[in-house]
């Protein structure tokens, strides 16, 4: 199956609280996962919340990573979509040693399927020519 992109998302249970409630950590290993992806960093932004917990997006020239954590409840969310051919779980699987994730669950999403999308590639080239 051919598609446009790839989108895991993965939840990890188990994970170190002090770990995943600093905001400096979480961006940390989260753009070393990136990195370890292969894809290129464009930006990040992280937001740490109040009373704790810590959010955040690399965006990558090939689309993004995305954490909230809830070290409340020793968990993390990441969702890893992919436009490229970048090793998402090899992002992933670091993510799990960094955060000291005892378990964690994967699903991956093909976005985009092409057979299900209108074949309208020349339309639009032509359009954007004519502008």
């Amino acid at each position: 199956m051919r598609s446009l992109g790839k989108h895991f998302l993965a939840e990890l249970f188990g994970c170190k609280s002090e770990i995943i409630n600093n905001v400096e950590l979480v961006e940390g290993h989260m753009k070393t996962s990136v990195l370890l992806s292969g894809a290129t960093i464009v930006q990040s932004v992280f937001h740490t919340f109040s009373p704790y917990g810590v959010s955040g997006v690399v965006i990558v020239a090939e689309s993004h990573l995305a954490v909230h954590t809830w070290p409340e409840h020793d968990y993390v969310a990441i969702d890893f979509f992919s436009c490229g051919d970048l090793e998402c779980e090899r992002a992933i699987s670091n993510l799990q040693i960094g955060f000291g994730a005892e378990r964690i669950e994967i699903k991956k999403i093909d976005r985009g399927v092409l057979e299900q999308l209108s074949p309208r590639k020349e339309e639009f080239l032509n359009r954007i020519e004519k502008q």
